[in-house]
């Protein structure tokens, strides 16, 4: 199957009263585009990275009463699971799509990991582009622009992530739905690839 892009019914997704219903459409019209995507871009990423990288969609298995307010997919080096690793992300909110290199609070060494980045703070801030965002909490919708940020708040903020256990860091792009990009599948893995090859440095920095 050949990705061919996000449509408004797959943002209407999120729109759908009840857990069961909500799922059946992440199923049968999201997670049907992820498969996609990630054939067509895990070989391009496992290339950038120097290794394999595995292909996860969310299966929002531990919910048995709210319905999800997004779903993803990752890549990740581990092939049994993404979470307690950084990792690449694409999803979806109500309102956009999300394309992160992540780093969320079940990673064991997080805080040697932001070390690491402050250790090598020059590396890590001058490979983030001016309209790259950052989130957080990657439960929350908000971002926060890097072109908006002071260079001392983003460190503030990356040792909130290495001090709160918490506290999380996740750094790519967010695409309004309303983009054209979004339709155009061959655009917008291309717009994917180079993200991830921008955020590689920090990947790599990362262990």
């Amino acid at each position: 199957m050949t990705f061919k892009g996000f449509t408004a019914e797959d943002f209407d997704t999120f729109q759908i009263d009840g857990l069961e219903a909500r799922m059946e459409a992440i199923r049968s019209r999201i997670q049907p585009k992820f498969q996609a995507i990630g054939e067509q871009l895990s070989s391009d990423l496992s290339a950038l990275a120097g290794n394999e990288m595995f292909v996860h969609i969310a299966k929002h298995a531990r919910r048995s009463v709210n319905a999800p307010k997004d779903t993803w997919m990752a890549f990740c080096h581990n092939k049994r699971g993404y979470k307690q690793h950084p990792h690449f992300q694409i999803g979806l909110f109500d309102d956009h799509v999300f394309v992160w290199l992540a780093f969320i609070y079940e990673l064991p060494d997080k805080a040697a990991m932001a070390k690491r980045f402050l250790t090598n703070w020059n590396t890590f801030y001058s490979t983030i582009p001016d309209d790259f965002v950052f989130s957080f909490d990657h439960m929350q919708k908000q971002s926060s622009s890097n072109s908006l940020m002071t260079e001392a708040e983003l460190k503030k903020q990356v040792e909130r992530f290495r001090d709160i256990k918490k506290a999380e860091l996740l750094i790519g792009k967010h695409i309004a739905k309303e983009d054209p990009l979004l339709q155009n599948g061959e655009a917008f893995l291309d717009v994917v690839r180079s993200t991830f090859e921008t955020l590689m440095p920090i990947y790599r920095l990362a262990f």
